[in-house]
């Protein structure tokens, strides 16, 4: 399929956009044959197979998006593209023939979800309709190229043992997080970009009673807890004309009517973390979300920041966040690249009133360390042996 040049796929691209019809290898080998291209069975079927791919599928990156335990897939440029399988990022095979190719599988794909993406509005973050993420940022804004993010969602959510097997935590830090869960913590997973914060998030919800009503609060919708009693809310941003945002401050205010025994913020960014904590002070034992922060130690400080941001000062916000948390379940990448659960910690209130994490247990290859807050672990999961 690679063999095909880029100036009969365009001229055969041309010919069939001038004549509407469906898409038929009958109607490709009439557009070779007018452009004076072989006409041959396996030509015929090359060409047949990148447009279809060009027009219904992510092009030369559907391969890659099928292939097994891939989450992540990175287009740098026509020939830059790499994958990320949980291992860390991997140079792929595939290429564009040139940047106005990558440009419009770029906003393909962003009107398959709605989305408006052209110079006027040169970057888009949206959810395809399959549930994979997609951020783009046209050229010349992208300064190498048209640069695309497509997030693969997994269609079947990690269990805890599962995450064991993979080396994403140890048994005893398995045992620990299920008890998070059991008793009721409130806690926030933390870690950078593409650490698992939402593979963990899904696992640990998938522990909840059964009898519990999750409320799900996200800016895009990616997770699928395995759990019988679920109630997604899924921001919109503004439309072309600017109007018909629906905010994650606004859904979390939403979710507070809608009876929620865990309230749940798919990722804390904004102004919503007032409201988030807000909840966590009444009486919404169990909430959680996720947040980005670079160590668990520097989880006040992004809170702070996030609240300073939304009018609410410094002491309120640390009265809040140590009345509200109970544990940080921080995640990283080992040097071999591999996403893993680091450390749990929990928050104490110094003599100043503002919050510091301290350190409950960190998690080796295959055993939980005691931190210096072991103890007051302890006590918030009903004093748990361990």
């Amino acid at each position: 399929m690679n063999t095909v040049p880029p100036a009969v796929l365009d001229d055969v691209r041309r010919r069939l956009a001038g004549d509407s019809g469906d898409l038929t290898p009958h109607r490709v080998a009439e557009a070779l044959r007018a452009s004076g291209s072989p006409v041959g069975d396996a030509t015929v079927l090359a060409v047949h197979d990148l447009l279809r791919r060009d027009v219904l599928g992510a092009g030369p990156l559907e391969e890659l998006l099928r292939l097994p335990d891939v989450t992540d897939v990175l287009v740098n440029g026509p020939d830059d593209v790499w994958i990320d399988r949980g291992g860390g990022l991997e140079r792929a095979s595939v290429g564009f023939p040139d940047d106005a190719s990558v440009r419009r599988l770029a906003q393909r794909l962003a009107a398959s979800a709605g989305r408006r993406l052209d110079d006027a509005t040169p970057h888009a973050d949206v959810r395809l309709p399959d549930g994979t993420r997609l951020h783009a940022v046209l050229a010349p804004v992208a300064r190498a190229g048209t640069v695309l993010s497509l997030r693969v969602p997994r269609h079947r959510v990690w269990t805890l043992p599962e995450l064991v097997a993979a080396g994403a935590l140890p048994p005893d830090g398995a045992f620990l997080l299920e008890e998070v869960v059991d008793s009721r913590c409130a806690f926030l997973v933390t870690g950078g970009t593409g650490t698992g914060k939402t593979s963990v998030l899904s696992a640990l919800l998938s522990l909840v009673d059964p009898r519990e009503r999750i409320v799900l609060v996200e800016d895009a919708s990616e997770l699928r807890p395995e759990h019988p009693h679920v109630v997604a809310l899924e921001a919109r941003p503004p439309n072309i004309e600017g109007a018909g945002e629906i905010s994650l401050q606004t859904l979390v205010r939403q979710a507070l009517r809608m009876r929620p025994d865990r309230l749940v913020v798919g990722e804390v960014r904004g102004a919503e973390v007032v409201d988030l904590l807000a909840a966590l002070n009444t009486g919404h034992r169990g909430g959680c979300g996720t947040l980005h922060a670079n160590s668990a130690a520097d989880v006040p400080a992004r809170i702070e920041a996030l609240s300073l941001a939304a009018g609410l000062p410094r002491e309120a916000a640390h009265s809040q966040l140590a009345a509200a948390l109970d544990v940080v379940v921080h995640l990283g990448r080992g040097r071999d690249g591999r996403r893993r659960v680091l450390e749990l910690a929990v928050p104490e209130r110094e003599g100043s009133g503002l919050v510091s994490l301290r350190i409950a247990a960190s998690f080796e290859a295959d055993r939980v360390v005691r931190g210096p807050a072991a103890g007051a672990l302890a006590a918030r999961l009903g004093s748990v042996a361990w």
